[in-house]
């Protein structure tokens, strides 16, 4: 009987904690709290997924804030379906949309993940260590996860998470968007950056007195509310980035971003070079606006996972874009074989960008690359071709010459 009373107890204190059962659709529609309330529909309808649970007293509590560990819990089990007997397993559409490693730690050091809470110290640590090892967070994010979440930091969890299942939003764009919030500048350059992204992509929006909320917690019903935009697109607020001339492109670290290019011609442009560069084969990466073209496999597989700066910098030859200042550039390594390896590529691009003037360009591409690499030194020189002012430079080691063409 004894042992009887203890586990009694015991369950009764797991239960107050409310972190791991979730509701059924009869006891959501049964919180007493949520009527009338301007999130109902949305408390009742994530409720039922069992995301963020109700209390014992029969309520939900709407306006107590989230905290840390609660809010990576949600957002985690908001990629999940649920199915009657209580289990759950991720929904396809996330796991498609990971990397490749990413699919590989789920289905090799996750494969047994149980979706419940820790019932041995720390509840979230299941949680944190899944988020952790995914990239959507740092351990050393926040010094207690136990603390309260501000909007800032709501923020940054998805800024991180959208980086490694969507894709990043044009940066320069969110920012300019972002503006409109009073209270923006409150914010650290990298909390506005995360405010950005969240904003532009419909998921956060602010407040109708024209903050942010910057330094507010986020009470557990706008954290559903956010999670409900993060898991159902179609939710999402429309933004307008006020231009068709948008791309996603692959970036440096394996994701992607969204890119809003100034015009069409350089959208164009940037479809060109990615054709560029199939021009060689395999011997390329294109990393945000920039091709990279390499002498060969062994040359990619060194600047790809070269241990020094200078091992990750051995391409030949660039082509790139700059599309906050209109300019398309073009980059050699002044090394024997170069310009024949790469002229098709190089011819590509820029006969695309200078049309009849193309052969105007190419002479005096040709002429500066002999020039600099009889001599080692070049006079940097402006002259305008067609529509473009070409500046080109030698750089200080003597090997590396710049053509940088600014459309006027």
């Amino acid at each position: 009987m004894r042992y009887w009373k203890k586990w009694m107890a015991i369950a009764t204190i797991c239960s107050v904690m409310t972190i791991g059962v979730g509701l059924g659709k009869s006891e959501a529609a049964g919180l007493t709290d949520i009527r009338g309330h301007w999130a109902e529909q949305t408390i009742s309808q994530m409720a039922q997924q069992g995301l963020l649970d109700g209390f014992p007293d029969g309520t939900f509590r709407p306006d107590d804030s989230v905290t840390a560990d609660q809010f990576v819990k949600i957002m985690l089990l908001a990629f999940t379906d649920k199915y009657p007997n209580g289990e759950r397993k991720w929904k396809s559409s996330f796991l498609q949309a990971l990397s490749a490693g990413n699919q590989s730690i789920l289905q090799q050091d996750y494969r047994d993940f149980t979706f419940k809470p820790s019932m041995v110290g720390y509840w979230a640590k299941p949680y944190l260590d899944l988020a952790s090892d995914l990239h959507f967070i740092s351990k050393s994010q926040f010094s207690d996860y136990k603390a309260k979440l501000k909007r800032e930091d709501v923020a940054e969890i998805l800024y991180y998470l959208l980086k490694e299942t969507e894709y990043l939003e044009d940066e320069v764009y969110s920012l300019k968007a972002a503006s409109q919030f009073g209270d923006l500048q409150s914010a650290t350059s990298r909390q506005q950056k995360f405010i950005g992204e969240v904003m532009t992509k419909g998921i956060m929006e602010g407040y109708p007195n024209g903050y942010f909320g910057v330094g507010r917690d986020v009470t557990r019903a706008e954290a559903l509310q956010i999670i409900t935009r993060l898991q159902t697109k179609s939710k999402r607020l429309t933004v307008d980035s006020g231009s068709d001339f948008i791309k996603v492109v692959p970036t440096k670290d394996g994701s992607y971003k969204k890119l809003i290019f100034p015009d069409q011609r350089m959208l164009q442009a940037y479809e060109v070079m990615e054709e560029a560069g199939k021009l060689r084969g395999t011997n390329y990466d294109l990393e945000e606006t920039t091709l990279r073209l390499f002498k060969n496999a062994e040359a990619k597989g060194l600047a790809m996972s070269g241990a020094t700066l200078e091992q990750r910098n051995s391409n030949e030859a660039s082509l790139w874009l700059d599309p906050q200042f209109l300019t398309y550039g073009v980059t050699l390594r002044l090394e024997e074989g170069t310009i024949a390896r790469n002229m098709e590529s190089i011819r590509k691009f820029t006969d695309f960008l200078f049309g009849y003037d193309a052969d105007i360009f190419y002479r005096q591409f040709t002429d500066a690359c002999e020039r600099a690499a009889v001599k080692g030194v070049l006079e940097t020189t402006t002259k305008q071709i067609g529509s473009y002012s070409v500046e080109t430079r030698l750089e200080s080691d003597g090997k590396t010459i710049i053509f940088s063409l600014i459309h006027t």
